[in-house]
């Protein structure tokens, strides 16, 4: 949701270090890949119960992915790189609460459970947009240039950083947070569904 008003803010230095970067020759597939590792550690680090190293990889995790994409801005965009960013973004997403369900399973689990439900319907309903936007030649870069269409909700990439950072602050409260967010999530994916609807119904092309 906030994704898009972020952009102002974030884009300028992240895209004057990639630039930097790109110049010495870092690809942003490498970097892609190191974030990916952050992210894992993450999980790791909260399947340990050390939340507050755990938080720290996530923050590095994200400053990754946004350096990623500054880097490939700079050097040229390809898509076995955007597949590389969307994919292992996707398994970040997961290892967190997946993590959170083993550390304290009788606790968590359900609650883990149903957040990642969300997470799938909510990332299925952006994934096939994504797919059938590329068919219908439709592009925006309202948040950065992707390699797809990117089509916002309620529930993006700040909004479910915001609540790993509140797992780990408050990791007795990860229950009560993501059955939240859970619901947050799968109101996400049914107002995309009715979004998806509207953009299509008035495409200007009747075979649509």
């Amino acid at each position: 949701m906030f994704d898009a008003k972020l952009r102002g803010y974030i884009d300028p230095p992240l895209n004057r270090m990639g630039k930097a970067l790109a110049d010495l020759g870092i690809t942003a597939n490498a970097v892609t890949l190191v974030g990916l590792g952050f992210g894992l550690a993450a999980g790791a680090a909260v399947a340990a119960g050390q939340f507050n190293t755990a938080l720290l990889f996530i923050l590095l995790n994200r400053f990754a992915d946004g350096l990623d994409g500054a880097i490939a801005r700079a050097a040229g965009s390809t898509h076995l790189g955007g597949f590389y960013d969307i994919t292992f973004d996707f398994i970040f997403y997961g290892a967190i609460p997946l993590a959170f369900a083993f550390v304290a399973p009788e606790q968590n689990a359900l609650a883990a459970a149903a957040l990642l439900f969300s997470f799938y319907i909510n990332g299925s309903t952006f994934l096939a947009f994504a797919t059938l936007a590329q068919k219908l030649g439709m592009q925006t870069s309202l948040r950065g240039k992707k390699s797809f269409y990117y089509l916002g909700g309620l529930a993006e990439g700040f909004e479910t950083i915001g609540v790993f950072v509140a797992f780990c602050l408050f990791p007795t409260y990860f229950s009560w947070v993501a059955w939240t967010f859970a619901a947050i999530c799968t109101l996400s994916a049914i107002s995309r569904v009715f979004m998806v609807r509207h953009m299509v119904l008035n495409h200007p092309d009747p075979s649509v």
